[in-house]
């Protein structure tokens, strides 16, 4: 049993929890929580770690049938855990590996991220877009990294079916896309044409912004067509994640 915080096992997983880098580097990453352990698949998993009380709990330990895994005091696990409330289990994950050519199988449909800052809405984003069918997520390197804890919770699971792309240069990316016949869409202030107009049965992609200063200029200028997203009252413009579901359930009805 791992009894002690400095316990080198322990310091690994703090430096994979906090540090990005580090996640990179080693192409690792850590899940926590039942349901996202449950959800990942088994030849990605490189260690499981349990708490003593979730062994303790007879229903929970049946879980870890056919498992190996590591025991952590209650009170290491708790400091090690990057939650408030920790379930008692995390394991070490490998990354998983795309090319753009897995998004782009079957009719592409793609959400692309220009410098998205918030995990809550990143994991919202890839949770939402399983749902509406989506062919993968297109990410600049100014985006929050996609591994980081709070943005693999809010995926709760998703992460591991939805493929996507780091973009080194996301104009680039985008250029290339448009050369294989997808059309982009931007949601934007200078878009008079209601989102639920063009027809979307082609390939299409989305542009969707940073939460507080939107798209930039030249990453705007590459799409084919600006639409916009019709309010009422004083409001100006949506939540980046809820304004990239209206957008992506528009093409899941219009596909059905």
């Amino acid at each position: 049993m791992i009894t002690s915080s400095s316990n080198s096992q322990m310091k690994y997983i703090m430096q994979l929890n906090k540090k990005a880098k580090t996640r990179y580097e080693q192409r690792v990453f850590v899940v926590e929580g039942i349901k996202m352990w449950q959800e990942t698949p088994r030849e990605q998993i490189q260690k499981i770690y349990v708490s003593e009380s979730f062994l303790q709990d007879a229903k929970k330990r049946r879980l870890l049938k056919d498992c190996t895994y590591e025991v952590v005091a209650d009170r290491v696990f708790q400091a090690v855990s990057d939650t408030k409330t920790p379930q008692g289990i995390f394991c070490l994950v490998k990354m998983p590996e795309y090319e753009m050519e897995d998004l782009l199988r079957g009719k592409a449909h793609l959400l692309i991220l220009e410098d998205i800052q918030d995990p809550g809405n990143l994991g919202t984003m890839l949770r939402t877009g399983e749902g509406a069918g989506i062919t993968g997520i297109i990410m600049s390197k100014g985006t929050v990294d996609i591994f980081h804890p709070k943005v693999i919770r809010s995926t709760m699971g998703s992460l591991f079916r939805v493929p996507f792309f780091i973009a080194e240069n996301l104009s680039r990316t985008i250029g290339t896309i448009k050369e294989q016949g997808i059309t982009v869409y931007a949601a934007h202030l200078k878009g008079v044409l209601s989102y639920d107009k063009p027809d979307y049965t082609g390939a299409c992609g989305f542009l969707i912004g940073n939460e507080g200063n939107g798209l930039s200029a030249e990453i705007a200028s590459l799409a084919d067509t600006y639409i916009r997203i019709p309010m009422e009252g004083k409001v100006e413009s949506l939540n980046a994640a809820m304004a990239a579901a209206l957008l992506m359930y528009e093409v899941n009805r219009q596909r059905r």
